[in-house]
Order: C-alpha cells, then sequence, then structure tokens
C-alpha cells in the first residue's frame, strides 16, 4: 500500500513539473477522497492547483495543474456530464449508485474516468472526462435489466446536488469518537466498535484509532450512517465542553 502511494504521489509530482516547466494547463483523472488528501499532503505547488468534480461539493475530483493568472488563460475542466435514463420506466429496475458504476466499468473503463454518480433512481447523472463521453453515450444501453439511454447533457438538477446542513454540537474533546457518537446519537463505546469494525473514514481513509482528532476541513465517513465535514470549535460551555461546527451532508 505505501509503494502505491509513493508511486501515486510521484506521478502527481511529475504533473506539477510538466505543467511549470511547459507552462501549461495539465489534470489528473478523477480522484478518490484519499487520493486527494496525498495530494494535499505533498504541499502547494509552484505552478498552482485547483480541484473540482463538475458540481460543488463532489467527492471526486480532477485536478486542474496551471495558473490561470500566470498563464494567461483558463482551460476548462474536461468534465461532461451524462443523464442516463430508462427507455421505459414502467419497467426500471430501482437501480443503485452501484447499479450504474457496474454497467459502466463493464465497458471497458477505467475507474478514473468516472466522477461522481448522483442517482434519482432510475435516473443518474454521470461525471465523466469528456474524451470518453461520446463512448459511454453510444455504447451504454443497459443497467441491470434495465434498457438505458445515455446522454450528454448541460447542466446537473438541483434536487440531486449534494446538499449540507450546518449543524453545531456539545461534545467532550474532538477526538473522532466522542463527535461521531454525538452526531449519530450513539455511545462512546459504539462509535469505538464502529472504528474497530473499520466502518469510519476520514478523508477517505479508514481510521481505527478512536483518539485520533478532527481537524477543520476534515470529510467523516460513517457506512450505513452518513457523512459529515468538521469545521472545528466555535466555543467553550462554562462546564467545559466544547461546541463545534459540523456540516452534514443530506
Amino acid at each position: 500500500m505505501e509503494n502505491e502511494q509513493k508511486q501515486f504521489q510521484n506521478r502527481i509530482r511529475e504533473l506539477e513539473e510538466t505543467s511549470w516547466q511547459e507552462s501549461r494547463c495539465l489534470f489528473t483523472g478523477f480522484l478518490n477522497e484519499a487520493e486527494y488528501a496525498d495530494v494535499l499532503a505533498l504541499g502547494s505547488p509552484a505552478c498552482g492547483m485547483k480541484p473540482f468534480g463538475g458540481f460543488e461539493g463532489a467527492a471526486r475530483v480532477m485536478i486542474r495543474f496551471g495558473d490561470p493568472e500566470v498563464l494567461g488563460y483558463e482551460e476548462p475542466f474536461p468534465i461532461t456530464i451524462l443523464c442516463v435514463t430508462p427507455l421505459m420506466d414502467k419497467f426500471a429496475d430501482a437501480l443503485t449508485h452501484r447499479d450504474f458504476l457496474g454497467a459502466i466499468l463493464n465497458l471497458g473503463i477505467e475507474r478514473r474516468v468516472i466522477g461522481d454518480i448522483l442517482v434519482d433512481s432510475p435516473t443518474a447523472y454521470v461525471m465523466c472526462e469528456s474524451q470518453m463521453a461520446g463512448f459511454i453515450a453510444d455504447n451504454l444501453t443497459r443497467v441491470r435489466h434495465t434498457a438505458v439511454r445515455a446522454a450528454i447533457t448541460a447542466s446537473l438538477p438541483d434536487q440531486v446536488r449534494p446538499r449540507l446542513a450546518s449543524q453545531e454540537i456539545q461534545v467532550s474533546s474532538n477526538r473522532i469518537d466522542a463527535v461521531i457518537a454525538q452526531v449519530y446519537h450513539l455511545s462512546r463505546s459504539g462509535s469505538q466498535e464502529l472504528m474497530a469494525g473499520k466502518q469510519v473514514y476520514i478523508n477517505g481513509r479508514t481510521v481505527e484509532n478512536s483518539s485520533r482528532e478532527l481537524h477543520e476541513g476534515d470529510e467523516v465517513s460513517v457506512r450505513h450512517q452518513g457523512k459529515f465535514r468538521y469545521q472545528g470549535s466555535v466555543r467553550q460551555t462554562r462546564k467545559g465542553k466544547l461546541c463545534v461546527l459540523i456540516e452534514r451532508y443530506i
């Protein structure tokens, strides 16, 4: 795992250096949260960088290397939105994210080509690399037992965009077990059991250390519970508890 991580970071360094030396924009494929965290761990590149996944709050993002102010132009992200719909709604299965992703990958497409898939069953909106959009649109004809059509669309409907609800909670500390217990109304031991069972992720990586402290901007996912963004402490109560702000995905 460490070797794969190092190889990935080396590829990122090569993109950064090429962008800087050749004064042009370069893009990664879609990165998951753990890969994006690895990129951030490398520090800010001289060429500048910007993440984007097709819409605000996307979990999988591309990174553009190259500062538009330095280069004198801004190159748009090569991201296209595909709308996948059943040919006949009344015969459509209740399709899930896994169903749509599996059908697309079965076309022989690499995972890095596909970003987030937002499902409003039986319809899905798929973020993909623009150069592959036509191929997917032409060849994606079935998801499970449902005949579908895929077409390029210019925008994403508001009802499928992820939304964040701010919530202030009181915790004894900013330890991950304490925060999870309060967010999901669990006992402290219950949240620790989730971590022991590898059900908790911070910025895309499994966390088993219950004493791990959260930092502003951390994205926390708890399997079968949900996902939230930790925004840090806002004040302390008279009894010494911390009031912290989280943003839950709804």
